[in-house]
């Protein structure tokens, strides 16, 4: 066996020193024959030796320092020198780095083969000590899986940037090799640097980070309640670092620079688990990273939380609360589809239910939920998931997104055939939803009779409440959002900023929606094939918001701004200014 450390020698020796039995050492022998049972573990399970003896045995015997990784204070940059993934593999933990030499405790110190990856990996000498596997398991569970990334100070920034530079570590891009990336992906400063530019987007509450090299820049921005804004960046020479240690966190080729990658990666910060969805994708002057922050601590799961108002809260449950048929919840990209699904699915959620979505990719892990990814290289499809989860006899199926008739055929028939089917679809309201199912070669009566509602929803920025102020608008601006004059005990604020919103006016976000339900009158008008807008408007009759209807409430309530509402959402048909 190659991770075997004791030999058929070494227990001849415990038993010349008393250590072990005759039959002890015949025991051991079977159990490794018939089971493949490691000789360490075998004695240490059954109890034929204390661990102090083995330790004891082992230290002499082959002539190695024996630690337990539990009593040594590991320090973080030393821990980030070995990828949890590879400590968990080789059962192994860094200890103590020292001029140029890196400590570490396994199981097998005898294993080279491990100890030369590990060497090439970080470029550093490597000296073994042996520690009970027990003790690595205990010591890679407690620093790696509960383990805390903690923030370095601002000012180390700039540090750390100068000792990458002083260091020479980084080249012109061209000069770059497969060797320098494996080894500037492990190098301290860059490990920091990196760790700096997560920290900060976290920090900023982000949904996303971007790292955006040009041909003299770096540019690192994060995308803050819907808005993009620049953070202190690293030079362009720390490009290829920075996105090949984003790679490694990955688990992405750090080799490959010519095609697109997808990964993700998961750290803890301050008790509790942020996960990264990470796109690569090559640009004019290297690569691009896209990350994206999925933070369960800031995810709303219950729809309670969203912002809808209460009357359309009402018409999602009573629609969730059906046997069968099909939600749809629709909107661009960014505007929270996703977590309303998951937010229906929390609501719906019971023992007695069999629940299982279709993702590209899965966002959030959901106890009690079968949740499949989809791998479309290998032909595993969105339209080829539903077909074997029906199989299944799923109670509720949420498929991530509906992209072409094959997804969209077989989910209706789903919802037709006694599930309930929750997706999304990227159209720009509810009602343009049924257009877009008509043209995807949907007929008319099996939208009718499978759908039950439609969810378009915006998120927008909420006022800041500690410095937004009362705004009169203007009257061309009340024109254009539909109203002559303000009603009686309402009013407008305004975004000012503060230090408590870092100057933007603004602290979180909200949803404004419209939620079509499909009652008699509009399921014949989609049997009869009308437009969108005759649609909309027979919607509008019994009792929809529009969008721009929504925003223009939520601005009245001061929860966001006349200027955010404007900017989110479009004017409704007949709010339209006549031509001419």
């Amino acid at each position: 066996m190659a991770d075997e450390l004791l030999t058929d020698q070494a227990l001849a020796e415990m038993g010349k020193k008393g250590l072990l039995k005759q039959k002890d050492i015949e025991e051991a022998k079977r159990s490794r024959s018939d089971r493949g049972v490691r000789y360490i573990d075998f004695l240490l399970s059954t109890a034929r030796i204390t661990p102090q003896a083995l330790l004891s045995f082992i230290g002499s015997y082959f002539n190695i320092p024996v630690v337990d990784p539990n009593t040594y204070i590991i320090h973080k940059e030393v821990l980030d020198l070995v990828p949890q993934k590879f400590a968990e593999k080789h059962r192994l933990v860094p200890l103590v780095l020292f001029g140029g030499t890196l400590t570490v405790a396994t199981s097998n110190p005898l294993n080279v083969i491990v100890l030369d990856d590990l060497r090439a990996v970080c470029n550093l000498e490597m000296k073994a000590a042996f520690a009970l596997p027990e003790a690595i398991d205990r010591a890679i569970e407690k620093l790696y899986v509960k383990g805390e990334v903690q923030p370095e100070k601002e000012e180390d920034f700039e540090e750390l940037v100068k000792e990458v530079q002083d260091a020479k570590t980084v080249k012109k891009d061209t000069e770059i090799q497969v060797d320098d990336l494996a080894r500037l992906a492990q190098e301290t400063p860059v490990i920091k640097v990196t760790s700096l530019l997560i920290m900060e987007a976290i920090k900023r509450r982000a949904s996303d980070l971007y790292v955006e090299p040009s041909e003299n820049t770096l540019r690192c921005r994060v995308r803050v309640d819907g808005l993009l804004e620049e953070i202190k960046s690293p030079p362009k020479s720390m490009a290829p670092a920075i996105i090949s240690r984003i790679k490694v966190m990955s688990m992405l080729d750090i080799a490959e620079r010519r095609l697109p990658q997808d990964g993700r990666f998961r750290i803890r910060v301050q008790n509790r688990d942020v996960d990264f969805r990470v796109s690569v994708v090559p640009v004019s002057f290297g690569e691009k990273v896209s990350l994206r922050l999925l933070d369960k601590q800031t995810q709303v799961s219950e729809l309670d939380k969203i912002g809808y108002y209460e009357d359309d809260l009402v018409k999602i449950k009573h629609s969730a609360d059906k046997p069968h048929g099909m939600i749809l919840a629709t909107g661009p990209t960014g505007c929270g589809k996703t977590s309303t699904l998951y937010a229906i699915l929390n609501y719906l959620h019971t023992p007695e239910k069999n629940i299982t979505t279709v993702e590209d990719p899965v966002e959030y892990q959901v106890d009690g939920v079968n949740q499949v990814a989809i791998k479309e290289n290998i032909g595993l499809t969105f339209a080829a998931c539903l077909r074997s989860i029906l199989r299944q006899d799923p109670d509720i199926i949420m498929v991530g997104e509906i992209r072409d008739f094959e997804t969209i055929d077989i989910a209706i028939k789903a919802a037709l055939t006694g599930h309930l089917v929750l997706s999304t679809i990227h159209t720009n309201d509810a009602c343009g939803s049924i257009t877009r199912m008509i043209n995807m070669g949907v007929e008319p009566f099996l939208i009718s009779s499978s759908v039950l509602a439609i969810i378009s929803q915006r998120l927008v920025r909420r006022l800041c409440p500690n410095c937004k102020e009362p705004f009169k608008p203007e009257a061309s601006m009340l024109k254009e959002i539909g109203l002559k004059d303000l009603p009686k005990g309402d009013g407008f604020f305004k975004a000012v900023g503060c230090d408590n919103c870092r100057n933007t006016g603004y602290s979180g976000r909200t949803a404004i929606e419209e939620i079509l339900v499909l009652d008699i009158a509009l399921r014949d008008a989609i049997m009869r094939n009308v437009t969108a807008e005759e649609l909309k408007r027979l919607a509008r009759k019994s009792g929809m918001r529009s969008l721009r209807e929504c925003g223009v409430k939520k601005a009245l309530g001061g929860e966001t701004s006349l200027d955010e509402v404007l900017r989110i959402t479009a004017p409704d048909e007949e709010e339209k200014p006549a031509k001419g």
